[in-house]
């Protein structure tokens, strides 16, 4: 494979990305290697907090700060206004999901390949408020069948909720046409995009979603301790956040307090300054990319790496789905995933194990207990794949 794909120069791309030198990292969809101008950005706003105090440093940089919610804007194609920035990408998904008004009988509609931890707050939710989860089916390859999601709105229906990208394979799911499903019926529509922010475009106003969250440290190669949330200018004075602070509302007096007008009343006061800095130099980077040629140049690696598996004997590739991400999944006879994983990383090549309550759904209607993990990025080349793929088939 050419260095080069695309507008992507990969040999700048690893030269800016120090652990290139060192590690073979086949794991950023579970947390991807910075690059060199954003470990910079983290490390030294921590060093102007070491000197100079925290407070002095915020007021000092507040323009990288103020940054972030530019660079999310441009990532997203949404106002500056409708983004939040948020520890996480679960706890920003929980901001709106939390605040939503969710009763009796009330509807959630879903996917066979839901994140765990969004499963566990709806039906967190249902023992709570007696609201109810409804798991549309999978179509032929494996994806939402967004027809069926058609038929199974009713009345009741008061939010879809999908992950674009799931934990456990390389599916991209069709978060546009779900949109076009949420629009005809007016009901509210919250896109987990945790696992594609960063190696699929994503542009709020063609999905059609009402909220989105996301991550900092997975393929936008930001800092741990990151996320954000967008939620549409309309939708921001119908919800009522779960939890209220200082910077989210202002005390008016001892009876009465005011929220805020924009999405920053999903936000703390207290964060991680450096990492929110961080995160918008992350984004910023990206974007400088392109994310249509990042998109391409993960596809195309991915799909090299899943033909020259799928050629071992024994191996079996288990992503489903007619649009596939840099997440490859797969699992090899008479071999434990876990004893894989500790075996590549013996050897310095880092892979993760799915199968946790993260995929159960998923996994306990496939049959499948848990997979091997390898996510590639638009850094991984050729050789990488190749030194994988031989221990795989040693």
């Amino acid at each position: 494979m050419s260095n080069h794909t695309g507008s992507i120069d990969v040999v700048r791309a690893r030269a800016e990305t120090r652990g290139c030198e060192s590690i073979v990292h086949l794991n950023h969809a579970g947390s991807s290697l910075m690059p060199a101008p954003v470990a910079d950005a983290l490390i030294g706003w921590q060093r102007e907090e070491e000197f100079r105090g925290g407070y002095e440093t915020v007021d000092r940089y507040r323009d990288r700060l103020e940054n972030f919610y530019d660079a999310t804007a441009r990532l997203l194609n949404c106002g500056r206004d409708e983004v939040a920035f948020v520890e996480n990408a679960t706890r920003a998904w929980d901001m709106a999901f939390y605040a939503l008004d969710l009763g009796p009988g009330d509807r959630i509609l879903t996917t066979e390949s839901e994140y765990g931890s969004n499963m566990i707050a709806y039906l967190h939710r249902a023992k709570r408020t007696g609201c109810e989860v409804a798991i549309v089916p999978n179509d032929a390859v494996g994806q939402i069948d967004v027809n069926a999601l058609d038929r199974m709105v009713d009345g009741r229906t008061k939010l879809i909720s999908i992950s674009h990208v799931p934990t456990g394979g390389g599916l991209v799911n069709p978060a546009a046409a779900v949109g076009a499903v949420a629009r005809r019926h007016g009901v509210p529509y919250l896109l987990d995009a945790c696992q594609s922010a960063g190696q699929i475009p994503l542009d709020v106003r063609e999905i059609g979603c009402d909220f989105l969250s996301a991550t900092g440290r997975k393929y936008l190669r930001g800092p741990r301790g990151t996320g954000f949330l967008f939620v549409r200018a309309d939708w921001i004075e119908r919800l009522d956040p779960p939890l209220l602070d200082q910077h989210a509302a202002e005390l008016v007096n001892e009876r009465e307090y005011s929220v805020r007008g924009d999405a920053r009343r999903f936000e703390n006061w207290e964060c991680h300054f450096a990492g929110k800095a961080a995160l918008g130099v992350a984004i910023d980077y990206a974007l400088g990319w392109g994310l249509e040629a990042i998109r391409e140049r993960v596809q195309t690696v991915a799909q090299s790496l899943r033909d020259k598996l799928a050629a071992i004997d024994g191996v079996e590739v288990l992503d489903d789905g007619v649009e596939k991400c840099g997440i490859v999944t797969f699992r090899k006879k008479d071999e434990d995933p876990q004893e894989i994983k500790r075996r590549l990383k013996t050897h310095g090549i880092h892979v993760s194990v799915a199968g946790d309550s993260g995929a159960r759904v998923g996994y306990d209607r496939r049959g499948i207990s848990s997979a091997v993990r390898a996510s590639v990025h638009y850094i991984t080349v050729e050789q990488e794949i190749d030194r994988l793929v031989e221990m795989i088939r040693a």
